[in-house]
This record gives structure tokens, C-alpha cells and sequence, in this order.
């Protein structure tokens, strides 16, 4: 069955880049596979599904020592500063940066292990109490404050869009997270790309697909499957 709901979703992901002119090669599908078992994740690999989203540090060591070395975990959860150690140097991407402590820490981690932490800033960009993230304002300061540490490089924002019925309801989020990432690109701040945009979940990637146009960003989604 999830062989099938791939496939439904990369069909759907299609079509929305047909209808926004965008290129498909510039989407990345996360499969968030938090609390799915091994074998789950074992039925996508014979596909080209090699980008798979855990929230917990633990569940994705755990799995990063059983799984194929060439998949690439993506870290899309709360990140707790004493869990970096585990974590650096087997996510390719932490998304959930907002905080300078956190990434402090991880740059520390980084420096320890000799290799570059690749993250994005978590923005709240709805602005909700119950959602981690720093605000659309406080973004570009703490975007600079990171760029000068070491081992550390910023390639773009996420944000956790709200929970809503109408996936239109988040086109206004998705669509100022993206202004935002193309003023923080044009600024050229040193060690910071702003080359990725991750925004999208099961309910509301085809707007967010779609309010990503336009510009030279990759977009990552969070698919559950």
C-alpha cells in the first residue's frame, strides 16, 4: 500500500509543477517515516525514495545503523541541544534550527567531528504559541548570527505551516515564507545560500509547490507514509 500512496503523491507533485512551470527535479519528496517500521521504509527502496524525515533523534540513529547508507535522513523535528551529538554527521539536513544555542551546539558538534552541518531556520511564520520557530522578523538577525560560526552553513527556512481543512489557507504562509528566503538570497550574506525552501505536508504540498515558483530555490516537502 505505501508502494501505491507514493505513487498517488508523485502524481499529484507532477501535475502541480505542470501547473506552476516549475521543473520536478527542483521538489524534493521527504517520506516522513516517524514510527514506521523498517520494513516500511524497505518497500520504497527499490524506487528512487532515498529522502526519508524523522522527528526523533533516537528513532533516526536507530535507524541510520540498520538502513542503507546511502539514504539520506533529514532531521524535521524539535532538536534538543543535548541530542546534537547523535545526530551530527548522520542528518544531511536539520531543518529545525531556532535558536542561536542550538546551533551553537551543533557547530561545536561539527567542529569535533571535522565535517559541515548543513540546517535551515524553523520560522513560525503563522505565528502560533503551540509551534516552535522564530518569528518572520527576528529571522534575518539570527540568519547572520549563525552564518559566522564555523562548520555551520544556513541553506534556507522551514516552516510548519497550520493545521487547516483548505490547504488554500496556507497559500499566504508558504508565499511569505518564500519572499522572505528571496530577500534574505539577495542580501548575500556570507556562508548562507538560501538555496532551500522546506514547506509542505501531506494536507497542503501542491500549494506549497506552487507558491514556490518562480524562483532558483529547491523545495523540500514532509510527506507521511
Amino acid at each position: 500500500m505505501v508502494v501505491e500512496n507514493l505513487a498517488e503523491v508523485e502524481r499529484r507533485v507532477c501535475a502541480a509543477c505542470e501547473r506552476s512551470g516549475r521543473d520536478r527535479d527542483e521538489v524534493t519528496l521527504i517520506a516522513v517515516s516517524k514510527t514506521k517500521p523498517i520494513s516500511m521504509i524497505e518497500e520504497l527502496l527499490p524506487g528512487k525514495t532515498r529522502d526519508f524525515g524523522e522527528n526523533k533523534v533516537q528513532e533516526l540513529c536507530e535507524k541510520y545503523e540498520q538502513l542503507p547508507k546511502d539514504i539520506r535522513w533529514h532531521l524535521i523535528g524539535h532538536l534538543q541541544r543535548n541530542k546534537v551529538k547523535y545526530v551530527v554527521g548522520k542528518a544531511c539536513l536539520i531543518h529545525s534550527v531556532d535558536s542561536l544555542r542550538l546551533a551553537e551546539a551543533i557547530s561545536e558538534e561539527a567542529v569535533k567531528k571535522q565535517c559541515d552541518v548543513p540546517v535551515l531556520i524553523e520560522v513560525n511564520v503563522a505565528g502560533e504559541e503551540s509551534k516552535f520557530g522564530v518569528s518572520m522578523e527576528e529571522t534575518e538577525a539570527l540568519v547572520r548570527k549563525i552564518a559566522k560560526l564555523p562548520a555551520i552553513s544556513v541553506r534556507g527556512l522551514m516552516t510548519i505551516a497550520p493545521f487547516v481543512e483548505n490547504p488554500e489557507e496556507n497559500r499566504r504562509h508558504f508565499s511569505n515564507l518564500k519572499k522572505l528566503c528571496v530577500d534574505l538570497k539577495r542580501k548575500n550574506i556570507d556562508n548562507v545560500s538560501m538555496s532551500v525552501l522546506s514547506m509542505g505536508m501531506t494536507g497542503d504540498y501542491e500549494v506549497a509547490i506552487e507558491e514556490g515558483v518562480r524562483i532558483s530555490l529547491s523545495l523540500s516537502m514532509r510527506i507521511s507514509i
